[in-house]
């Protein structure tokens, strides 16, 4: 997959500059590839010493997506190529630990390793990163975007976490972010991979200012004419420079509100947190399946959960049950060898195949439901391949 992210500058008067990365594989709705996110990466680092630098900004080109995920085509090419992986039963009659795979476990941690080490760093960043949003934010897309300080979104937005349909399961840290909502919001949301349209995004705090599709020009116009260089004396100058974009951001792009869609979510909240409130999966399962409405959000949610891949859901069910209370890096961490095991098991490249390559849309799961998944299987999915010290997120370094 090609793809690139341009780099360029917002140039003020005043001298400082504000860094603009800028997404550019509008083919595949801006799907990360590696060597995006190493771009990504090498210049949040770069940035994050440059005092010239007052803040970044995160953007994409095209009007259909911000970004609809990572390049999931090069891994399923990883994982189709490998010897290894040519024969995996269902379900596997081999721990995943003594598989001996020299691409596609190699290809998957260097992959996971950057992007994930990319959300990290966006989250934790020094100065204000601002995340402006439209169309799709998937994925991948939405690991970018969710640690942003100031996330922008247009009135096309839509959110979503939709791994679910192809056999991996929410990642890029959602472990934790999706912790981070309404009990059992997050949970429905990784296990029917529902949409989340802009203003129930906003009523649930995932974004932070929505602006109208026009409005691009005029804030870059505002930012390029503030006095920046009058803050970044004070002891507090990176919240005082926070506050000046959240200004800009509030009052001086042009408002949205007479654009807006309906909220699709909010009018189940209730709903959907008692549905979710459960300890098994399979009585979550049939709570959701019980929701009560005729509209085509809710039913579109049922239709891909029950479709979707068991194994993810078992995944999903684990990361919301069992680490609610564990830090980001924590589950960043977790993550990377679980992707890694997702791999190796062969439900994520089916998924990717039905879905993306084949596009049959018929995936053939190891497991036909949720009721028949072992969990030794999912047990050895959260197995680290690492100990805590031999972690790559600890040892990444792009040059």
């Amino acid at each position: 997959m090609t793809g690139m992210v341009n780099v360029s500058y917002i140039r003020c008067t005043d001298g400082h500059s504000i860094g603009v990365l800028e997404l550019d594989n509008p083919s595949s709705l801006n799907a990360l590839t590696l060597n995006m996110h190493k771009t990504i990466y090498q210049y949040l680092q770069l940035w994050r010493e440059d005092e010239s630098i007052v803040a970044v900004m995160i953007k994409s080109v095209g009007d259909r997506a911000f970004c609809a995920g990572g390049d999931v085509r090069s891994m399923y090419y990883a994982m189709e190529n490998d010897p290894a992986l040519k024969h995996q039963q269902k379900p596997p009659k081999i721990a995943l630990d003594q598989i001996e795979s020299h691409v596609a476990k190699p290809f998957l941690t260097e992959y996971f390793s950057v992007e994930y080490s990319c959300n990290l760093l966006i989250h934790n960043y020094n100065k204000p990163v601002i995340a402006w949003g439209h169309g799709y934010i998937m994925g991948g897309g939405l690991g970018l975007y969710i640690g942003a300080s100031h996330r922008v979104a247009l009135p096309n937005t839509v959110l979503a976490m939709p791994e679910i349909t192809i056999g991996l399961y929410p990642d890029v840290g959602a472990t934790w972010f999706l912790n981070q909502l309404p009990d059992g919001i997050g949970m429905f949301l990784g296990l029917t991979g529902a949409h989340v349209n802009v203003c129930d995004a906003r009523d649930l705090a995932m974004v932070d200012h929505i602006v109208a599709n026009s409005a691009y020009d005029n804030v870059v116009k505002q930012l390029k004419h503030y006095p920046w260089s009058t803050i970044l004396a004070d002891t507090q100058s990176q919240s005082l420079v926070s506050e000046a974009i959240s200004v800009i951001l509030n009052n001086g792009a042009e408002k949205a509100h007479s654009v807006l869609p309906a909220n699709q979510l909010m009018p189940y909240f209730a709903q959907i947190q008692a549905a979710c409130f459960a300890q098994s999966l399979p009585t979550i399962y049939d709570q959701i399946n019980a929701i009560d409405g005729l509209g085509r959000w809710i039913e579109t949610a049922k239709k891909a959960m029950n479709a979707g891949s068991p194994i993810t859901a078992h995944i999903c069910f684990k990361q919301i049950q069992s680490y609610k209370d564990v830090s980001l890096l924590d589950c960043i961490k977790m993550e990377l060898g679980l992707s890694v095991n997702c791999g190796l098991l062969g439900e994520f490249k089916e998924g990717v195949r039905a879905h993306l390559i084949d596009k049959d849309y018929m995936p053939n799961w190891i497991y036909s439901s949720v009721n028949d998944v072992d969990n030794k299987v999912i047990e050895q999915i959260f197995t680290p391949i690492w100990s805590e010290h031999e972690n790559p997120i600890n040892q990444v370094n792009i040059s």
